[in-house]
């Protein structure tokens, strides 16, 4: 005697998996907003000593360079590695700003792997 045993799902994985695509359609809601916002951001970065500042969007995209008149004296491979440094600085900050908001938009979530 065999007993039939039908094919089902357990409203318990139903549910997980409703969540899991809730939770899926939060971030995708999120990234696209903060996307915008690291458009919109500037994250300035500058030599050691101020001579140079470097200014990037938050997606490490150049806006605009500032060089002081005293760098220009310093000669073309000392101003090189002045905006070299500050350069680097901006895009330090930048990474470290991003890393910040998409953690912020994931916490909370449980998602694996994140």
């Amino acid at each position: 005697m065999s007993q039939k045993q039908g094919f089902s799902f357990g409203l318990g994985k139903m549910k997980e998996l409703a969540d899991a695509f809730k939770k899926a359609q939060q971030v995708q809601e999120g990234a696209k907003k903060l996307q915008e916002e690291l458009e919109q951001m500037e994250i300035e970065g500058q030599s050691e000593d101020g001579l140079v500042k470097v200014v990037l969007n938050g997606n490490q995209e150049p806006r605009h360079v500032e060089i002081s008149p005293d760098a220009l004296g310093q000669g073309a491979e000392a101003l090189s590695a002045i905006v070299a440094a500050a350069m680097k600085d901006a895009y330090e900050k930048s990474t470290a700003t991003m890393r910040s908001r998409m953690e912020e938009l994931t916490s909370g979530l449980d998602l694996p792997g994140l």
